[in-house]
């Protein structure tokens, strides 16, 4: 089979073909972290698409989320409940390494597309499920979503700790950390593949995301009651303040940056009083040492404190996200490059996140529209012209 697709052989997953099934985030953004690191990745979507791509923009012609999340990729979209499209499946399937899918647990059999069916097809098929909840237990079955995850893991709780009511964190911070947890273990899986020849079954849930996230709070020692105090803010100094213009986050945690934040903001009394001497003391007296902090930062802006501070004390003004497309570390990380898409046109975006050799690892492809590549993937699986126009009609592909 000849595949159209560009490869840098330089990547590490150059040669490694994924079909990603999955919709939302967490799926398919592991996906692309897979991309980034060379793989080829073939998105294939239902005839209705990506429910991602239905979501609010302001983007005019697609959803910015989906643009953001689904770099790296050519598109299909197949019907996997007609015999036809799923016979196109099985045939991907046989040229695969890698199959990831963010069904509910019951669904993947029922639409013959489970691990037992796709490895018989293909016995050194990695293949990850993305789970809400896992395969197993009461809650096996619910249909899992980031901020639903939030609430049940303590992370609302913890994130709203001194407020009136408990508060979200914006931002998909589970599914984005479960896209981490997934790009390493199908790694993982496939570094096992080269030393035992076979594929694996490999699982990833929104649930254990969550709790992974908070692994410095899930401790509980023997003999101590289960309800205590387990928030690991440092307390005191240590956050976000307001100054003459904007807010600036300050952290002061250590002897050596607590002393270079009093001399800079001219307060070096502060840092011989032994009173103020370590986090936990600073953390206790906060209400008597955050107001007169708070009265010497007034004297400047947030971005001339920034400047000010340099590398003595680690900070950073507040700033909106569309600030990080021309941060000058940003850009000279090469985090941020163009890309041109066939309906919105030319775009910037995120990646090269990772770097091997010095060198970024990263994807030239765009998000794509939906069914972009439908027509080059079934011919490079063998189809006639006629067939797809044929399959296209019947909306057995789109």
């Amino acid at each position: 089979m000849t595949s159209t697709f560009s490869e840098n052989n330089d990547l590490p997953l150059s040669g490694i073909r994924v079909l990603d099934l999955s919709a939302y985030i967490a799926g398919p953004y592991g996906c692309t972290l897979l991309s980034d690191l060379g793989a080829e990745v073939i998105k294939i979507e239902p005839p209705e698409g990506d429910n991602l791509r239905k979501y609010p923009s302001t983007l005019a012609d697609e959803s910015r989320a989906f643009i953001g999340v689904n770099r790296g990729k050519r598109g299909i979209s197949i019907d996997l409940k007609t015999a036809e499209g799923y016979a196109i499946f099985l045939k991907l399937v046989q040229q695969a390494d890698v199959v990831v899918h963010n069904f509910r647990p019951k669904v993947p059999a029922r639409l013959k597309i489970d691990y037992p069916t796709l490895s018989q097809v293909n016995p050194t098929l990695v293949y990850c499920a993305m789970t809400g909840y896992g395969s197993a237990g009461p809650m096996a079955d619910n249909a899992g979503y980031d901020q639903v995850l939030q609430a049940m893991s303590g992370i609302c709780d913890s994130q709203g700790m001194g407020k009136a009511e408990p508060e979200i964190v914006y931002g998909s911070v589970v599914d984005f950390y479960a896209s981490a947890m997934i790009a390493n273990s199908v790694n993982a899986a496939l570094f096992k593949r080269e030393r035992t020849g076979r594929g694996s079954y490999v699982e990833v849930s929104l649930l254990a995301s969550a709790l992974t996230m908070q692994s410095t709070r899930l401790v509980w020692a023997e003999g101590e009651p289960k309800r205590i105090e387990r928030d690991m803010r440092s307390g005191g100094i240590t956050g976000i303040h307001p100054t003459k213009e904007g807010f600036i986050y300050l952290s002061a945690n250590t002897p050596h940056f607590w002393e270079a934040l009093c001399k800079l903001t001219g307060l070096a009394s502060l840092a011989a009083d032994v009173r103020y001497d370590t986090v936990r003391k600073r953390a206790e007296q906060a209400s008597v040492i955050v107001p007169i902090i708070r009265q010497a930062l007034q004297q400047r802006s947030a971005a001339d404190w920034e400047a000010h501070f340099g590398t003595q004390v680690p900070c950073s003004m507040v700033r909106p996200v569309d600030d990080m497309f021309e941060h000058p570390q940003v850009q000279a990380e090469g985090m941020i490059r163009e890309f041109s898409h066939r309906k919105i046109g030319k775009y910037k975006s995120i990646t090269g996140l990772i770097k091997m050799n010095q060198t970024a690892c990263a994807t030239d492809l765009p998000a794509p529209d939906f069914g972009e590549h439908t027509s080059e993937l079934l011919a490079e699986y063998g189809y006639a012209d006629r067939d797809i126009d044929d399959l296209r009609q019947r909306g057995i592909v789109r």
